[in-house]
């Protein structure tokens, strides 16, 4: 008989804790230091599975610890496997999986044993192309349920800490304290939306692991905007997330207010496997939580909240209409210029040097292909004509392997309506775009 399991990518995973899968700091320390990496106000970490180095996707949308993209880490071992379906949010079917217990999960002075994970087999499954940087698994609620999660964007560090009143003392002073609820392994947060003048409490997750500002689901208070436009909103275990954007008068939280916030709209289909908790009606995504130093106290009950620099940032979207992803690796031939220094043993060696180039040598490396995979329908970007499925050759005459896919969307999401050139591989002909970035909001 098979087992089905629900996993629901950034929303919800429903399955039984085990107690011995907790994240314990190593003896005699009170917080442990990790860095991550930010990139597309989502954050990565280094953690260890069994001895072997990966990278996770942080997020409190999750209560599992899942792996994938595994082809090429074949050297770490799992025990006590087994296959099992695995099924959540996303507009297709389930998927295959295995289930592992007892493995070892570290990094810098943090460790967690008898850990459980999921192991999602398709590797169609892969967030790296997306995210542009190698990308192995997402961990959740065992993560951040045992001790306080600091989370500080801007010195792209996470500051775990030993639940102690040393700490809570610290952390009163300089932050503000919020109520949260934790249902069913997630964290929750009253916020206050105003809609056509009118406020009202909105039960939102708190989900580090979604890249925009909120989420709403459609409610009988809360409707789609009559300014609005269809868009991919992401990428789930079950396939694409699709839905629509706009902006809703104002969302706080606590006494932080957030105008005329760019809210994404996920279609029904996408979110038809998502058992919600009572009251929910969206989520708190990082394009919000960036703008403030983090903590996250679970056993407490509590996440606390500090403004930086960033809280007035605009809010932005991709204006372009194409969502642009890695498709594999290519060779580039490249000019290597060589220092040398001759010897002269005579004037006539000195003129000669003087006037011969320096000398070159050529250098492959492997650089990124970037394709189109996603294009908004009467965007700029599809008028012009692009395609998915469009190889981009350069973006304003600049190779794209000279620029990383973080770079390539922030300069999509301009505040500026500017101009983007690009040239692009379709059918082995090389084809010239031009368009203006759009705000459609």
């Amino acid at each position: 008989m098979k087992k089905y399991f629900m996993l629901f990518f950034g929303l919800l995973i429903a399955f039984s804790l085990q107690a011995q899968d907790k994240f314990v700091i190593e003896k005699g320390a009170s917080k442990v230091t990790i860095p991550f990496k930010l990139i597309n106000n989502l954050v990565f970490i280094p953690i260890k599975v069994n001895g072997i180095e990966l990278n996770f996707l942080l997020d409190s949308g999750v209560e599992e610890t899942i792996l994938f993209s595994m082809e090429e880490k074949q050297e770490v071992s799992f025990k006590n496997v087994e296959k099992i379906k695995l099924r959540g949010l996303g507009s297709e079917e389930e998927i295959e999986g295995l289930k592992s217990t007892n493995n070892t999960l570290e990094s810098h002075g943090l460790k967690s044993e008898n850990h459980l994970l999921y192991i999602i087999l398709d590797q169609s499954f892969n967030l790296s192309s997306h995210i542009g940087i190698p990308v192995n698994g997402i961990i959740g609620y065992k993560f951040f349920r045992n001790n306080l999660v600091e989370i500080n964007y801007q010195k792209k560090k996470v500051y775990v800490h030993k639940n102690s009143d040393e700490i809570h003392k610290k952390l009163d002073k300089k932050f503000k304290q919020v109520p949260i609820t934790i249902e069913r392994s997630k964290p929750y947060i009253m916020t206050t939306a105003v809609v056509d003048s009118v406020e009202i409490p909105a039960k939102m997750l708190i989900d580090i692991g979604n890249s925009d500002a909120f989420w709403v689901f459609e409610n009988s208070k809360i409707k789609l905007p009559k300014k609005n436009f269809p868009d991919f909103l992401g990428k789930g275990f079950s396939g694409d997330i699709e839905g629509h954007r706009g902006k809703i008068a104002k969302i706080s939280i606590n006494e932080f207010s957030f105008k005329k916030p760019i809210v994404s709209f996920p279609d029904s289909t996408s979110i038809r496997n998502v058992k919600m908790v009572p009251g929910r009606i969206g989520s708190v995504g990082g394009e919000v939580l960036k703008r403030f130093t983090v903590v996250l106290d679970y056993a407490d009950k509590t996440i606390y909240l500090r403004k930086n620099s960033k809280f007035s940032e605009p809010f932005t979207y991709n204006k372009s209409g194409i969502t642009i992803q890695h498709n594999g690796l290519q060779w580039v031939q490249e000019t290597v210029h060589l220092e040398t220094v001759k010897v002269a043993t005579s004037l006539d060696d000195i003129e000669a040097n003087n006037k011969k180039d320096g000398d070159f040598k050529y250098k492959f490396s492997l650089k990124p292909v970037y394709e189109i995979v996603n294009i908004r329908k009467n965007s700029a970007a599809e008028r012009c004509g692009l395609r998915k499925g469009d190889v981009i050759v350069s973006i304003n005459k600049t190779v794209p392997y000279k620029f990383t896919l973080q770079q390539i969307n922030a300069l999509l999401k301009s505040e500026d309506d500017i101009w983007i050139n690009l040239e692009v591989e379709r059918n082995s002909l090389l084809l010239k775009f031009r368009f203006k970035l759009e705000d459609e909001l």
